[in-house]
């Protein structure tokens, strides 16, 4: 069975079309998170360069906090990962929703 080898690729697309490595994904110490560092990291998981797991201790980040990231660039894009406009993304997609 495909997964349960452990078989990753060395580059995957990352948000911008530009292939991605993991020398090119944020350091382990990042503190501040832009929106370009968390569409890496969420492409970085897509393509299976890491898993979920590993980004977690990598990054120190908590599941719920990955996982929204990831229902943001699901939704909207790079956009909506800018913390400015969660709210507004959050109705527009509530919105499309009921229709």
């Amino acid at each position: 069975m495909i997964e349960n080898q452990k078989i990753k690729p060395d580059q995957v697309i990352g948000p911008l079309g530009e292939p991605l490595t993991l020398a090119d994904l944020p350091s382990p110490k990042t503190k501040r998170w832009v929106v370009r560092r968390k569409a890496e990291v969420v492409a970085a998981v897509n393509g299976g360069l890491l898993t979920i797991d590993e980004v977690l201790e990598r990054y120190g980040l908590t599941l719920e906090e990955f996982a929204s990231w990831q229902r943001a660039v699901d939704r909207s894009g790079m956009q909506g990962l800018r913390v400015t406009r969660i709210q507004h993304y959050r109705d527009l997609y509530e919105r499309q929703l009921k229709y």
